[in-house]
């Protein structure tokens, strides 16, 4: 698990990189200076590190976004159904009071029973559930209410289904809509962050990260699957591929690494929401100061630098 020392210098490190014009300037320097700070504080993670995070990141009894809700949230008040077709139990949405300010939630539930976990679909949502996702962040919109999402699922749903029903397309316009969005946006990944599922609401001005949660583009069964034909090497992939919070800041997905208590938010869930209200107030009070037009135009931009190379 990183040190309160790491987790800050890879947040400097992070905003450094993410500036314009380094080449050349006192900046350039200061960004070496972090960097040698960095590897004399500490080696490569092990895989067995990166796998622990996996681990904590999936624990049965690690918070889910009702269990924050129930925290850090005042008056809350779900909303339901896609106005289209169904009601997507994976996904929640919803209105309430965080520090005194109305804001849209959007957020991924898991179940803790077997029967809360089928009527859940394990998180995985369906293009129901991005739809409904869409229709909050309208309401956000309209009414200028920030909105906040809670990204913990596997992956969105691959069923047949789901793919009937438009679930590529369904995902494309969730990350589109929240591209346009006017209001502030900020983006919790609180456990699995997996693949589109993930980045369907994850599209925000600030992507904050708790400290054991995971964030990629495959989950590291998958990966295994396609590059060794065998699921059992996914500590073998996730060491590869490094979906831990220090590697995702490092490389620019996230904006921010949330401390946990000691041994994982599920050993205890009050401090741990705690810590997240107190990061995600603070992420809004950085963005919400600039003109929407200006927040819209640094957003498209944030995202449209990332996986660029540039070479000297």
């Amino acid at each position: 698990m990183p040190s309160e020392a790491e987790i800050r210098l890879r947040q400097r490190l992070s905003k450094l990189a993410g500036m314009k014009l380094l080449r050349g300037t006192k900046l350039s320097g200061e960004l070496e200076r972090l960097q040698d700070q960095l590897e004399h504080l500490q080696g490569e993670p092990s895989a067995e590190e990166i796998w622990r995070s996996v681990e904590l990141a999936r624990h049965q009894d690690r918070p889910y976004t009702l269990d924050y809700v129930e925290r850090i949230l005042d008056d809350f008040f779900e909303l339901h159904g896609d106005r289209a077709r169904a009601d997507d139990r994976a996904l929640v949405t919803g209105i309430g009071k965080l520090d005194g300010r109305s804001v849209v939630l959007v957020g991924h539930q898991k179940g803790r029973d077997l029967k809360e976990r089928t009527k859940r679909n394990f998180g995985m949502a369906y293009p129901e559930g991005y739809r409904k996702a869409i229709r909050a962040m309208a309401l956000a919109d309209r009414h200028g209410f920030p909105l906040v999402t809670m990204v913990d699922t596997p992956g969105a749903y691959p069923g047949v289904a789901a793919e009937q029903h438009g679930q590529g397309g369904a995902i494309a316009r969730s990350q589109a809509a929240m591209a346009r969005l006017s209001v502030p946006t900020v983006a919790c990944v609180i456990g699995e962050g997996g693949s589109g599922g993930a980045v369907a609401i994850a599209v925000a001005d600030r992507v904050l990260m708790q400290e054991n949660a995971i964030y990629s583009v495959i989950s590291p069964e998958g990966c295994a699957a396609i590059l060794w034909r065998d699921a059992g090497e996914a500590q073998k992939a996730a060491a590869a591929f490094k979906p831990d919070a220090p590697h995702c800041l490092e490389l620019g997905v996230i904006d921010a690494i949330v401390p946990e208590p000691e041994g994982g938010a599920h050993e205890d869930p009050d401090s741990a929401a705690h810590m997240l209200e107190a990061a995600i107030v603070e992420a809004l009070s950085e963005i919400e100061s600039l003109d929407p037009e200006e927040r819209r135009t640094e957003r498209r931009a944030k995202y449209r630098r990332m996986g660029v190379l540039a070479f000297a």
